[in-house]
């Protein structure tokens, strides 16, 4: 059962690149995403699995388990990449080469459901890299000068990382008891002590690494050149829900091979919160300065996800259920604004910001859209991003250590702040442009208006009714510490 919502999308991608017609083409994309979310469904419904895939050398294999923190991953995933796969239909009438998007968009759900249930390193390091190729033709769709050079950026980038992470792995390797990721960790605890310095060293090599899919620093620059040449779906995505692959994966690293006892109070975990706060402040700063719309959500993206990581290297529980809420909230308000920056820019070939004058009374549903999104990035109640936020803060200052307390809860603060400079004026900019402005009022077709009408819903409805999500995630904690 395992292997199902693996190798539907796989072979459903492969079988949409050889569709010639709209229709039919359409419809598998659309068939395939659905089975492929029933079939997620029913993993979660049932209890743990593991799958042995192939055995490759001494210890090391290949596996799948689907854990808790797979199953919230895989649905997560699959309840954007559903709506998501809806507006790509009518905006790539206009953008053009369909088939080729499509097939690769189904494709990166494969590796996306992969990577959740991988059952160790090697197994994830597999499904990392293969997502990361699958989704650059995403970013070069379009075929420009600059979308090649940021499709090459990306991938290059992509690589790196993974490859710091897996010479960490080499080091890390002799040290661990099993080869299979356990919550709360696998180290052998008396053999590490002994190296501490070195497993260190190590263990920011490969949260480094895998924080470049993330947009953490020092390797976030190819977040910022992507969004821009990317179509609007692929930047919704790769925002959404790309850069929580690299966080799934620091997650395992530090949870599930490291552990939160030998990381805590290390001069490691110190000089990564300072480097996810200070992603955090600069991601805010450049995307307040940047007068492109897709640039700036880009860089809020940089500095959206940090507060994701800031929360996961705090190693406690309640860092941990601020990080995942996040993680959700997030994902839901940054596709709800990429898919929107895309009807914008589809309805009034418009990019600027400074050219949005007057685009609320022009397309009323999508601006709406954009205003929820927004106000649940800020942290504004009852948005779901308040929900995320507000755990954070209290982990933050729950966390035992005072400076990192009070320096994160200050600097989430300051960015939110932050965020609202440079998220609403966009808003009172569309929906109060001054008594010059007259606009003929013309919304997208409603296979675009409607996901991002869900999304937008969706951080609404969770944000006043969040107790069932906060159980779900509350009852993962005992499985990752």
């Amino acid at each position: 059962m395992l292997l199902v919502p693996i190798v539907l999308p796989l072979i459903g991608g492969i079988l949409v690149f050889r569709q010639k017609t709209e229709k039919t083409r359409n419809r598998l994309t659309l068939g395939v995403m659905a089975i492929t979310a029933a079939a997620v469904a029913l993993v979660c419904l049932l209890p743990e699995q593991s799958l042995t895939l192939m055995d490759i050398q001494g210890s090391l294999q290949m596996g799948l388990r689907s854990d808790g923190l797979a199953k919230f991953f895989m649905v997560l995933t699959t309840v954007i990449w559903l709506p998501v796969g809806l507006y790509c239909l009518p905006y790539l009438r206009h953008v053009g080469h369909e088939q080729q998007f499509l097939g690769f968009y189904t494709m990166t759900l494969s590796a996306l459901i992969g990577l959740a249930l991988a059952c160790n390193f090697v197994t994830l390091y597999m499904f990392f890299e293969m997502m990361s190729l699958i989704t650059v033709p995403l970013v070069l769709h379009n075929g420009t000068p600059a979308s090649r050079r940021a499709g090459l950026k990306y991938l290059g980038y992509s690589v790196f990382g993974a490859g710091m992470a897996l010479a960490g792995y080499f080091f890390l390797s002799h040290f661990l008891t099993t080869q299979n990721f356990v919550g709360g960790g696998a180290l052998n605890r008396g053999l590490a002590m002994a190296h501490t310095p070195l497993l260190l060293v190590v263990y920011v090599v490969m949260m480094v690494g895998f924080g470049a899919k993330a947009g953490m620093m020092p390797l976030q620059a190819w977040l910022p050149t992507a969004h821009p040449v990317a179509p609007a779906p692929a930047s919704a995505v790769l925002s959404g829900i790309i850069t929580k692959g690299g966080v799934l994966a620091m997650i395992r690293v530090t949870y599930y091979m490291f552990g939160p006892d030998f990381l805590r109070s290390s001069w490691a975990q110190w000089l990564l919160i300072a480097l996810a706060l200070c992603t955090v402040f600069i991601g805010s700063m450049l995307a307040l300065r940047e007068r492109q719309l897709k640039r700036r959500l880009a860089y809020s993206t940089i500095s959206q996800v940090a507060y994701v990581l800031f929360g996961l290297l705090l190693l406690t529980p309640g860092g941990v259920e601020g990080a995942l809420l996040q993680m959700v909230f997030h994902a839901l308000a940054k596709d709800t604004l990429f898919l929107a920056a895309g009807a914008i820019i589809l309805s009034t070939n418009t990019t600027q910001i400074d050219q949005l004058a007057g685009i609320g009374k022009r397309m009323p549903v999508t601006m709406w859209c954009v205003t929820l999104a927004s106000l649940s990035l800020i942290g504004v109640p009852p948005m779901g991003g308040f929900v995320s936020k507000w755990n954070l803060l209290l982990a933050a200052l729950d966390s035992g250590s005072p400076t990192a307390g009070y320096a994160g809860v200050g600097m989430l603060i300051l960015s939110a702040l932050l965020t609202a400079g440079y998220l609403l004026p966009i808003v009172t900019r569309g929906f109060f442009p001054g008594k010059d402005i007259l606009v003929e009022r013309k919304e997208v077709g409603w296979q675009m208006t409607v996901p991002m009408l869900a999304l937008a819903l969706a951080a609404l409805v969770l944000g006043i009714f969040p107790m069932g999500l906060q159980d779900w995630v509350t009852g993962l904690l005992g499985q990752i510490f």
